[in-house]
């Protein structure tokens, strides 16, 4: 009689702690972060090794610029589940972040653990969109003495083309225009337009134009035709 009384006692605990669970979610998904973060980290007390609550609890971290937070939850998933290439990706994401916002000698300390978290991520996940992209602006912002080059940038631009042929000539297109090859930039740009037509292709083309090639009413005439898309 004593164990099922206790049971009838849980159940309505763990009934609670899912609605709770839920309601964070659901303000998380509408970006309403403040005020998911305390109700997470009460459900978080229950359930230390909830691997949704971590994540979403590092994303908020991350979100607000809190690097060191947000780092401490990513280290835990990677832990409590070594196999998810997503953790390594936002565990290298928040460590690049602060590294950007050190002083040099300690970003320089780090780079090497951005750079493998984002190759491991590419490991345990082969078709890994965006651990490539961050390589990519990696190896294009770090100077050349401490591993930056145009050619490790390319390689995982070039890999794209098997996963995904409009992120491959996005990412072809934002090397050129790095370096300042805007005719290249431009070609590339409009071959991820036409074959995925997307805003975000048309955003970066009319972009190159009004920023760089200084031509306003050709950056308009861009965005106009992919209003007319429908």
């Amino acid at each position: 009689m004593k164990y099922k009384t206790l049971f009838f006692l849980i159940i309505p605990f763990m009934v609670f702690s899912q609605a709770d669970f839920s309601q964070a979610e659901n303000l998380f998904l509408q970006e309403k972060f403040l005020a998911a973060k305390p109700i997470f980290l009460n459900f978080l007390l229950g359930n230390p090794n909830n691997l949704k609550t971590l994540e979403y609890l590092g994303d908020i971290e991350g979100h607000s610029k809190s690097w060191e937070k947000a780092i401490s939850y990513y280290e835990k998933l990677k832990i409590l589940k070594p196999t998810e290439a997503n953790y390594y990706y936002k565990y290298g994401g928040a460590l690049g972040m602060k590294a950007k916002e050190s002083n040099k000698f300690k970003a320089l300390s780090m780079i090497g653990e951005v750079e493998s978290s984002f190759k491991k991520a590419i490991l345990l996940n082969p078709k890994h969109i965006e651990a490539r992209w961050a390589l990519i602006e990696l190896y294009l912002q770090l100077p050349g003495i401490v591993g930056g080059s145009e050619r490790k940038a390319q390689k995982y631009a070039t890999e794209l083309l098997k996963i995904s042929a409009v992120d491959a000539y996005l990412s072809k297109g934002h090397i050129a225009e790095y370096f300042n090859r805007y005719k290249e930039a431009e070609q590339n740009y409009q071959k991820a337009i036409e074959i995925s037509g997307s805003k975000n292709s048309y955003q970066k083309l009319s972009n190159l134009y009004k920023n760089k090639l200084k031509q306003p009413q050709k950056a308009k005439e861009i965005m106009d035709a992919y209003s007319k898309k429908g």
